[in-house]
């Protein structure tokens, strides 16, 4: 089993994963990649080693099938991609699957360097889906008042209470992540993404996660494998840019990202309303590939909302 996550700086899941495994009841063979080793060597290792395990960020998993993608190589012998640290979105999938022909991607679990194990992987088809530590842990999730939300479905911001811990009480602990009841009584829940990442945009506000969905139903041929919301200024006025990622942009990229900005702005009709009346910037689409795409320095994750906006 290869260990793909990052070290360092106060993030704990390369050795979280490493102890964790060392304590598995199955028996495995580790070895401690990291996710900052440069794709070509860890390709190689994964393949002298016929490595059958893979862990790490959504984001080091795409980056990596997409170099091999691109190289022309497979990795036949992986069987299971473990992910954590993000959500694994539906659109990611095919381009995992062209590197890693026959693997599975499944949660390693939810947790946070604070907070500690939030929720385990419940077996199915939704990898977002996990159950909480009972009776150790107390998960909630609360509306936009901080009432508890009772309804399956209702999606809120999710927040975690450890029963155990006293020294340091750990009381209704924001995980930064929504969510929604998938069996509140079984406390089984859906992660939704992020819940601070939202973007404003002169007079309008939109969630990643809705125009997530959205273009994920515009993109009907599974070609976007990232996205990201970038906020740009220019001649005064704040414009959103979808940044579009897919393995090698072409031109003919160019009618889907049109359909995808038509869709957006289809079910978001308050952005077209505030440009047209010269609040904001029309919205545009950049493509890039998976690889540029802008992560954090410290965890390697995608960064879904990025602000290049002048701030002096």
């Amino acid at each position: 089993m290869a260990d793909l996550f990052y070290a360092g700086d106060l993030y704990a899941s390369f050795t979280f994963i490493l102890d964790s495994l060392h304590r598995s009841p199955v028996a495995n063979v580790r070895l401690p990649l990291g996710g900052a080793t440069p794709w070509e060597s860890t390709a190689a290792t994964l393949e002298e080693f016929r490595v059958e395990v893979v862990a790490g960020t959504p984001t080091t998993l795409c980056a990596l099938a997409e170099r091999l993608t691109a190289a022309g190589r497979t990795l036949p012998d992986v069987e299971l991609l473990f992910f954590g640290g993000e959500c694994l979105f539906g659109d990611q999938l095919p381009l995992l699957g062209k590197a890693f022909p026959n693997a599975e991607a499944r949660s390693l679990g939810y947790a946070s360097v604070d907070a500690g194990l939030l929720g385990e992987a419940v077996p199915g088809g939704d990898p977002r889906v996990h159950r909480a530590f009972v009776p150790h842990t107390a998960v909630e999730i609360l509306d936009d008042e901080d009432a508890p939300v009772e309804d399956t479905g209702v999606p809120g911001r999710l927040v975690v209470t450890d029963l155990r811990r006293r020294l340091m009480p750990v009381l209704r602990y924001p995980a930064g992540d929504r969510a929604e009841w998938v069996d509140r009584d079984a406390g089984v829940f859906r992660i939704l993404g992020r819940a601070e990442e939202g973007v404003r945009v002169g007079p309008v506000s939109l969630y990643t996660e809705d125009v997530h969905d959205i273009v994920r139903g515009a993109d009907t041929a599974d070609e976007i494998t990232g996205l990201q919301l970038v906020i740009r200024r220019q001649d005064g006025r704040d414009g959103l840019v979808l940044r579009l990622a897919t393995g090698e942009p072409t031109d003919r990229h160019g009618a889907l990202g049109a359909a995808v900005a038509a869709a957006v702005l289809a079910q978001r009709p308050a952005y077209s309303g505030a440009a047209d009346a010269g609040h904001v910037n029309p919205l545009t689409v950049e493509w890039a590939r998976h690889q540029d795409l802008a992560v954090n320095s410290r965890s390697g994750k995608l960064v879904r909302v990025v602000d290049e906006r002048p701030h002096s």
